[in-house]
């Protein structure tokens, strides 16, 4: 430990250990055992017949499930498409029927089924399953919307190093400008993946890439406000932050009702789920709860803008209480004296610039 050069790899170790460690952690405790958690269903039927299956039902899976009676089948659908509930039961002496909505959770509509079908079986009938919602072929899954999240993202918190670490001499009005324009930029990649290359969006393609820029947007001005006063610190930061607890509460490949209390909560509120939910609002729902995710987007755009502007007035304030420069002194006293000045050299690599450049390679490596 007494080499300088043994001591800086160790410590540079540190961020990729801690990465490994929390991203085991978020990822395999978000997806490893996904389990029904008040997952929402509902049974058709008005008689007394259908509230005494709807209560067995619930009594039978206890926690998993929150069961509700609805009297018709299009007040099912309603629910399905305004996502209150996962899937809807509607009995039948003959052919029993399941209501899903895959384009809400491809993972959902399998749950209900597993739920359902033993049911169908067990009055020895085959269950029907009607998809009312579903994706488009290019996306039978509906699961291309997680995968642009993790585009936009990664594209978002690894611009942060370049106007963080390697623009750290330019003024904050300036990084705070080069922000908003890398993440319309990171935007339009965005959109043009989710349409023309992988056609994802087959309609409303402007308001996702609204959405991916505001989602992109908040990330990045987060990113240059926190790199101020974390410094490489911001690259593990912004991991956890924007991947590790990000996409696993997204509701991308779950949804809430199918993981732990913790994602489940975070989901509520975390702009990846924002952009998830509302990307599928646009696409597949007909902009039902749009307004509510657009809102959140909005809310974390805000937080990064007064973080880069608390980060700014920091800057300010710093520089203001430095003394002035010793050396430019010295050379203004020379040419006052009539001494030629010495020819400027070129200036050693300084400390924070190689932290710099090793701060971007780190963080786009990831």
């Amino acid at each position: 430990m007494r080499s300088p050069a043994l001591r800086h790899v160790l410590t540079h170790l540190i961020t990729p250990l801690l990465m490994c460690i929390g991203m085991g952690l978020a990822y395999m405790g978000a997806f490893v055992t996904p389990e029904p958690h008040h997952l929402p269903v509902a049974v058709v039927g008005a008689g007394p017949e259908a509230k005494v299956f709807a209560q067995t039902v619930k009594d039978t899976a206890g926690d998993k499930l929150d069961v509700r009676t609805v009297t018709t089948r299009a007040d099912a659908v309603s629910l399905l498409k305004s996502r209150d509930v996962t899937g809807a039961y509607v009995p039948s002496r003959k052919a029993p029927e399941l209501l899903v909505a895959t384009a809400a959770s491809d993972m959902g509509a399998t749950a209900v089924e597993k739920v359902f079908t033993p049911v169908a079986a067990g009055q020895g009938l085959p269950l029907k399953i009607t998809d009312v919602a579903e994706p488009v072929a290019d996306d039978p899954t509906g699961q291309g919307l997680f995968f642009l999240l993790i585009a936009v993202s990664i594209g978002s918190y690894a611009s942060v190093a370049a106007l963080g670490a390697a623009g750290a001499a330019l003024p904050m009005r300036v990084r705070a400008l080069l922000a908003l324009g890398v993440s319309a930029v990171v935007a339009g990649i965005g959109a043009l993946l989710a349409g023309p290359v992988f056609h994802l969006a087959h309609h409303a393609l402007a308001g996702v890439w609204g959405m991916a820029w505001l989602y992109s947007a908040g990330i990045v001005f987060i990113g240059v406000g926190l790199h101020t006063f974390l410094k490489r610190w911001t690259t593990l930061t912004m991991m956890v932050l924007f991947v590790m607890l990000n996409f696993t509460s997204s509701g991308g490949l779950f949804r809430p009702e199918l993981q732990n209390g913790f994602f489940g909560t975070l989901h509520a509120f975390w702009n990846g789920a924002g952009f998830v939910e509302g990307a599928r609002s646009l696409l597949y729902f007909g902009n039902d709860g749009l307004a509510r995710n657009l809102w959140t987007l909005s809310l974390w755009l805000v937080v990064g803008l007064a973080v880069t502007a608390v980060a700014g007035a920091w800057e300010r304030s710093s520089r203001k209480e430095r003394p002035e420069n010793a050396v430019t002194g010295h050379t203004t006293g020379a040419a006052q004296a009539g001494e030629r000045p010495e020819e400027p050299q070129a200036a050693p690599r300084t400390a924070e610039e190689t932290e710099a450049e090793e701060e971007v390679e780190e963080t786009v490596g990831v």
